[in-house]
């Protein structure tokens, strides 16, 4: 059966698989080149550069700064500068220069030392342009604050003062709208002092229409600074999520390991948010801060995709935590501080993460897993991006480009979280395949359960049934039974008249009446037992001559009254109701019931000669009595006296505890 869902999840990872195919593909070409503007800028129409240099001390460098600054706005007052600071005026001193103009950094070079520095003056003329106002554009610059002069007749002129962005300059284009209308023409200098032999960039000067350089300015600031500030806060944000469940859940090291990874990040971009220290020493310290976390954002990233394997290589993790640890500490700026170790330092933390990413890719192809492939191939894309950076840095190739590790660390974050998706995915699913197999496996033991409860049941219906039949043969054979045999052997010789006969018989009859009387259901109510029994004796109590007073009210329904108790009870009030015919010589009987809260009260009540308790108290009738009101769980009481008549009382606990007995001996009044 053809599977829509599982079809639309492959159709959209292809989609974002060749977006971001596509969008990898043009970062180079989108380093230095904007879409098509509104006025085309052909790279031809780049400004024709000379180049004049000149060598400085730090006095004369110190003095050209302070000239500069002495100006209260910029394209105001002459400059009034000594000769040999100013541009050189012979024409002699300017010779044709290719642009961009970069002196390469080597790996671990030697800073310069001492007080040399080199003043190099870029001569661009600006022809006739018209109506159209024009710019100047420089898209990469690193070397000190720089100055753009203007020759007017009158002398130099000062147009633009980089001083204060001089620390942020390396990530900033020089961006000038030119003053007024050029109408004949004019020459700019750019004048960028440089550490004498040291590393310096300097892009092609672009100077052209204004609308057109804007654009060109606007997309490098966005994609040089705002993309890195952009990805820097993203990962801020998810690496304080990712530190709250590493808090909650300090087992899952990958929550904790993104953290590590987003902090490293930030502190690698802190030069977007903060300004460098001004001291020499500070600023040192910020920067190693800067070129030592890009190791610590590898090791975060390889160590958090190494989770994801099916075991863990402990000794290379190690290898690498113990790499990128010495590359941190030979880097800091207490020793060496001869060296430029920039180029150096980055290239041994590539080379270390490209052993660890060469194990990755090795442990994806083996294992197959989606999420080590993505993250394989998102790192390896980062490895290349990483490997163009250094280049740049150093000076080595793409003067021009801007940095691609912001689109790099990008391309690793999404990979991290794709992973972490997928594995939330996984444990879902696979809490609910556990879920259904433990609701399969509640569902079939239910059903045995309820076969065995079933079982359960049929078997105590039967065994229910059989004590039945034990009870009613033992209350036939020893009440019934035993009467009638008495009645047959006394018959038999002759020992009994036919008025006896007639007697024993009606006593057989209506115990038998209240056997098939306990069998019937009446709902644990004590009063519908009562009734069913004042109608099977009414008639022999009018044949004794005794008039019955029913004062009979409603009682509470007694849980625990079965049928084998209502015989109980019935044989209780059917043994009281025939000494009142047989011995009590009474013309009324009174039956009274009460409720009383924790116990009901049945009493039978006659008005005939009555009798002295002490006489009767050890016969075997009353005895029997007593006991089968203690079987029921309650308490039979006889009050009685010669010539007041008699009553006998009866009290049942409403709950009863197993066993028989009540949770307290019902008390009350007589």
């Amino acid at each position: 059966m053809l599977d829509l869902s599982a079809l639309l999840k492959r159709g959209l990872s292809l989609l974002w698989c060749a977006l971001f195919a596509l969008f990898a593909c043009s970062l180079p070409a989108h380093a230095q080149r904007l879409p098509q503007p509104t006025a085309p800028l052909a790279d031809s129409e780049a400004a024709k550069v000379e180049l004049a240099t000149r060598a400085w001390t730090r006095d004369q460098l110190e003095a050209w700064w302070a000239g500069l600054r002495s100006h209260a706005t910029v394209g105001g007052d002459l400059l009034d500068l000594p000769d040999d600071l100013l541009p050189p005026p012979a024409d002699g001193a300017w010779q044709p220069v290719a642009m961009p103009d970069v002196q390469s950094r080597p790996s671990a070079a030697v800073l310069p030392q001492g007080s040399a520095f080199e003043m190099r003056w870029y001569r661009v003329h600006v022809p006739f342009g018209g109506e159209t106002p024009q710019a100047l554009y420089l898209p990469r610059l690193v070397t000190l604050s720089a100055a753009v002069l203007v020759r007017t007749p009158q002398g130099w002129r000062v147009l633009l003062d980089n001083q204060p962005a001089e620390r942020e300059q390396w990530v900033q284009p020089v961006w000038l709208p030119l003053p007024g209308v050029v109408a004949e023409g004019l020459d700019l200098v750019v004048a960028l002092p440089v550490p004498a032999g040291s590393y310096h960039a300097v892009s092609r000067i672009w100077v052209g229409p204004r609308d057109v350089l804007e654009k060109r300015w606007m997309w490098r600031v966005r994609a040089q600074s705002g993309l890195p500030q952009a990805v820097s806060l993203t990962l801020v944000v998810l690496g304080l999520f990712a530190t709250m469940l590493w808090l909650r859940r300090p087992e899952d090291s990958i929550y904790g390991l993104f953290a590590l990874g987003a902090a490293a990040w930030m502190v690698r971009n802190l030069h977007y948010y903060v300004t460098p220290p001004h001291s020499q020493g500070g600023q040192d310290w910020f920067w190693w801060a800067a070129h030592a976390s890009m190791g610590w954002v590898m090791l975060s990233a390889l160590l958090f995709a190494f989770r994801f394997a099916s075991r863990r290589w402990v000794a290379l993790e190690r290898l690498l935590v113990v790499s990128v640890v010495l590359v941190s500490l030979v880097s800091m700026p207490l020793w060496l501080r001869q060296l430029d170790m920039v180029v150096l330092q980055y290239a041994v933390t590539a080379g270390v993460g490209a052993l660890g990413m060469a194990w990755l890719v090795h442990l994806a192809w083996r294992e197959g897993q989606p999420e080590l492939r993505v993250m394989a191939g998102a790192m390896l894309f980062a490895l290349v991006l990483g490997g163009h950076d250094l280049a740049v840095l150093a000076g080595w190739a793409w003067p021009e480009h801007i940095y691609l590790m912001p689109c790099a660390t990008l391309a690793v974050m999404l990979s991290c979280l794709y992973a972490v998706q997928r594995r939330y995915v996984v444990a879902v699913e696979q809490v609910q395949a556990q879920n259904s197999q433990l609701q399969e496996d509640l569902d079939e033991q239910v059903s045995v359960m309820q076969a065995q409860n079933a079982q359960l049941r049929e078997a105590e219906r039967q065994q229910a049934l059989l004590l039945e039949r034990q009870r009613i043969m033992a209350d036939m054979h020893d009440g019934l039974g035993s009467s009638l045999l008495s009645a047959l052997v006394a018959v038999e010789q002759g020992h009994m008249s036919h008025e006896q006969v007639v007697e024993v018989l009606r006593e057989c009859v209506d115990d038998l009446r209240l056997v098939i009387d306990s069998l019937e259901p009446v709902g644990h109510d004590l009063v519908s037992l009562l009734a069913t029994m004042r109608y099977r004796l009414g008639k022999r109590l009018q044949t004794g001559g005794l008039k019955l007073d029913w004062d009979v009210q409603d009682l509470p329904p007694l849980p625990w009254l079965e049928p084998p108790d209502a015989l109980h009870v019935l044989r209780l009030m059917q043994e009281a109701l025939n000494n009142v015919v047989k011995h009590a010589r009474a013309s009324r009987v009174r039956l009274v019931t009460r409720d009383h809260g924790s116990y009901v009260e049945i009493r039978v009540e006659d008005d005939g000669l009555g009798f002295d308790l002490k006489d009767v108290q050890h016969g075997r009738g009353l005895k029997s009595q007593i006991k089968r009101a203690q079987r029921l769980g309650g308490k039979l009481r006889v009050d009685t006296s010669p010539g007041h008549g008699t009553r006998l009382s009866l009290r049942l606990p409403v709950q009863r505890r197993a066993g028989g007995t009540s949770p307290q001996n019902p008390q009350g009044a007589a």
